[in-house]
């Protein structure tokens, strides 16, 4: 038995973000069709944090891997990250392991890609502003796959640490075909001139005021992920069209869809099936809740081992 494994910068190496929004278009559609297996996330807990299990099997493509991710408050203490995070991807024909990858970069791609599909099927065409909260590694993220599949021209950063926005926004600067960057400190600035908002944050509080929304923006939140969170407020609840990764999923996790009570219209993946409609006019305001599904990650994972072993990539370990 042999199994790769792959660091984190053999995964930004190996996969572009339009690829894997190309391959979580494809968990989604599977998943709402029932041809996927994937139970809610497991908990287990110890003295010191949680651990989360998230196993998954799509039927079709046949992608199969499970996440392990673990929260220990106490870790910075250590020297060590709150969050760790690693994927095993298996063989479904045999169950044998084929790559163990570094987890945090793999869930920033496949999380981000989420936000890209949404954009790709819910933006208007011509959208090309961006408000985004966060300024972290999921907001950097957002962004990418936002501009991977709409031309995007401004990107407004609203984060509360001036430094890390300013570390953003000069990356940012960096990138191809860069967007102009501005920060600001208020909310209802950067909201009233989005044509997409774009929600990476850890907050327990709504973000922004939801009549500040223009007609026609599309919202996509992803940082809350218990039912106690809520990055988006019931007024935004209100005027949109709810879409969300899973309906069981965000009605257990998703404080936005929780606290909201929100009438969910549709699965992304019903939309990619053709089930539902996707934007219905230049008008209507659109909410993508992503909570994370493990398919996610199967399916990411299968493209990035796919790629990795075409790139020769990674470090190949022969366990027996």
């Amino acid at each position: 038995m042999q199994i790769r494994i792959l660091t984190a910068a053999d995964i930004r190496s190996a996969l572009s973000m339009t690829a894997a929004i190309d391959a979580v278009v494809r968990a989604y559609g599977q998943l709402s069709a029932g041809k996927a297996t994937m139970p809610l996330r497991s908990r287990f807990h110890t003295e010191k944090g949680v651990t989360l299990l998230m196993p998954a099997h799509l039927h079709e493509t046949g992608d199969f891997a499970v996440k392990i991710v673990s929260v220990y408050g106490d870790n910075p203490k250590l020297g060590l990250p709150t969050v760790a995070a690693t994927v095993l991807a298996m063989d479904p024909r045999t169950g044998m392991p084929l790559a163990l990858m570094e987890g945090d970069s793999l869930t920033a791609l496949r999380t981000g890609a989420a936000g890209g599909v949404a954009a790709r099927y819910l933006a208007r065409t011509d959208a090309k502003t961006v408000a985004l909260f966060g300024a972290g590694v999921q907001a950097r993220a957002q962004l990418q796959a936002a501009m991977a599949v709409r031309e995007i021209e401004q990107v407004i950063i609203v984060d509360p640490f001036q430094a890390v926005a300013q570390r953003l926004a000069t990356e940012i600067r960096t990138w191809p075909g860069a967007p102009e960057v501005l920060l600001v400190d208020s909310p209802q600035a950067a909201v009233a001139q989005a044509d997409i908002v774009l929600a990476a944050t850890t907050t327990m509080t709504p973000l922004f005021n939801g009549n500040d929304l223009k007609p026609g923006t599309h919202v996509t939140g992803v940082g809350s992920f218990t039912p106690q969170m809520q990055e988006v407020d019931e007024t935004t609840i209100r005027r949109a069209r709810v879409v969300v990764d899973q309906r069981e999923a965000a009605m257990a996790e998703a404080g936005d869809i929780i606290i909201g009570k929100a009438i969910i219209d549709a699965e992304i993946g019903e939309i990619i099936n053709g089930d539902k409609p996707g934007r219905q006019n230049d008008e209507e305001i659109t909410f993508f809740k992503s909570v994370g599904l493990a398919v996610q990650d199967a399916v990411t994972a299968a493209a990035v081992l796919k790629a990795a072993q075409e790139k020769g990539l990674g470090t190949v370990i022969k366990m027996s």
